[in-house]
């Protein structure tokens, strides 16, 4: 029997258990998940288990557990390290938005599978462990695997370096295969050859010892909220530059040439309708694809203090908050940038007024080799699998585990993602189309057919 035939036999179990994945809370930030998370690794460790896998377990870190399994078929033969994460967001949004169908009762919509993680990255995780399966009961493996799956990528992957260099031995590769990106659309593949890095801070901006009455002190002492604001306000210029000294000094700057080759189709109309925006906004001169992907940027996720209850309270507060990221490109450095900007907002601000920088997390910027023979592999199976070439995209997000898993193993990463950018991950009614799920398969198992012909 042929790969495809097999998945198409088995498409309807390949599918069940994902959607039995998804039922398992696994939302790593929040302490009362923990014994979920541990649920969720065990599941999938029991799904490896069944495929025949080799030294499958369940490794504890510091935080989350990571689950670990390999298919060594010849110590000579190329191997991949397979990445991903089974932790997942948190299900609230604050935009008031809510969920159509409960997040961790997955059902399937529309020809899309609904839930928590469909999309990111539990979905996208599972192609590979049915791809390996469809390969060993078919044409086979064509080189080593091994599986690495973390569970605390959406709080930064804090404990996976210690990890990764305490078993570097154990997870030595030739490559690190991810799917937790995207393509532009179900008839136009696309490989993500660049990530966006990224640094994570909170501000903290302080005056009085205490809220005070703003009719008896208001005027007279400093308004946290309002100097915070401004100071914000102040980050960016006319034409929506980053005005940090020095932000850019490290910033790739692409000849026209080399722009025209990135273009990848895109409708701006259509794109504000999606959004429900009036107008797009970025940095003057640049398209809205090179805004998401080559240009970095700074945006506050979050601001808040004082009086946010009901009704009215006529309060001075003594303390205002902002969390910030900044999104970083090729030759920006995550230590560079978060150094530069808590200079410049410590120099920013009023004498009146006391600021505190705190780093929360980050990671650096990355570029995929694209003439590995992994990656030409990976491109052939997307050309096999969808009938045309895929073209090449920088992501906007940031995968800060890359840089880390290079570092530590000295090897390249490549990017075989298959959700959509409209799969609303870390929004309500995440999804992962049926069509994205089987056809990752199809191509996942493309990329190891492939591979030897690079060799």
């Amino acid at each position: 029997m042929n790969p495809k035939q097999y998945i198409e036999n088995h498409k309807e179990r390949f599918l069940s258990e994902l959607l039995e994945w998804l039922k398992i809370p696994s939302v790593s930030t929040e302490s009362s998940h923990t014994a979920d998370m541990k649920r969720a690794a065990e599941y999938l460790c029991k799904q490896l288990t069944s495929l025949g896998l080799e030294r499958v377990s369940v490794l504890p870190t510091k935080g989350h557990p990571v689950v670990f399994a390999q298919k060594i078929i010849n110590p000579s033969l190329p191997t991949v390290l397979i990445y991903g994460h089974y932790d997942v967001q948190p299900t609230d949004s604050s935009d008031g938005r809510t969920w159509t169908s409960p997040p961790f009762e997955p059902v399937v919509r529309d020809g899309k599978i609904y839930a928590r993680g469909a999309t990111d990255d539990k979905g996208q995780v599972y192609i590979h462990v049915k791809a390996i399966e469809t390969l060993l009961n078919t044409t086979g493996l064509t080189c080593n695997v091994k599986f690495l799956i973390e569970g605390e990528e959406e709080i930064g992957s804090p404990h996976l370096g210690e990890f990764v260099e305490q078993h570097r031995n154990l997870l030595q590769c030739d490559v690190i295969l991810i799917s937790d990106t995207s393509i532009l659309d179900n008839d136009i593949p696309s490989m993500t050859v660049s990530l966006r890095g990224l640094s994570y801070v909170e501000v903290e901006v302080s005056s009085a010892n205490k809220d005070l009455h703003s009719g008896v002190y208001g005027g007279a002492v400093a308004n946290p909220i309002n100097v915070l604001c401004q100071m914000i306000a102040s980050l960016h210029d006319a034409n929506r530059r980053i005005t940090i000294p020095g932000f850019y000094d490290n910033v790739i700057q692409l000849s026209e040439e080399e722009r025209k080759l990135r273009q990848v189709p895109f409708d701006v109309e259509e794109y504000k309708k999606m959004l429900g925006i009036p107008d797009v906004w970025g940095e003057k001169g640049y398209t809205v694809p090179e805004l998401t992907s080559i240009r970095p940027t700074l945006d506050v996720n979050g601001i808040w203090g004082g009086f946010t209850g009901e009704g009215s309270k006529t309060v001075l507060p003594s303390k205002a908050f902002a969390k910030i990221s900044m999104r970083l490109v090729p030759n920006q450095t995550c230590d560079e940038i978060t150094a530069l900007f808590t200079k410049y907002f410590l120099q920013i601000a009023p004498p009146s007024v006391r600021v505190k920088v705190t780093s929360r997390h980050g990671g650096d910027p990355y570029m995929t080799n694209t003439n590995s023979m992994f990656f030409k592999a990976a491109e052939k199976a997307y050309e096999r699998t969808f009938g045309k070439k895929p073209l090449y995209e920088g992501s906007g997000g940031s995968i800060p585990i890359i840089p880390m898993l290079k570092k530590h193993l000295g090897v390249d990463a490549v990017l075989m993602g298959f959700g959509l950018d409209s799969d609303d991950a870390h929004s309500p009614d995440e999804h992962f189309g049926l069509f994205n799920y089987y056809i990752g398969i199809q191509t996942v198992v493309a990329f190891y057919e492939e591979l030897p012909n690079f060799f």
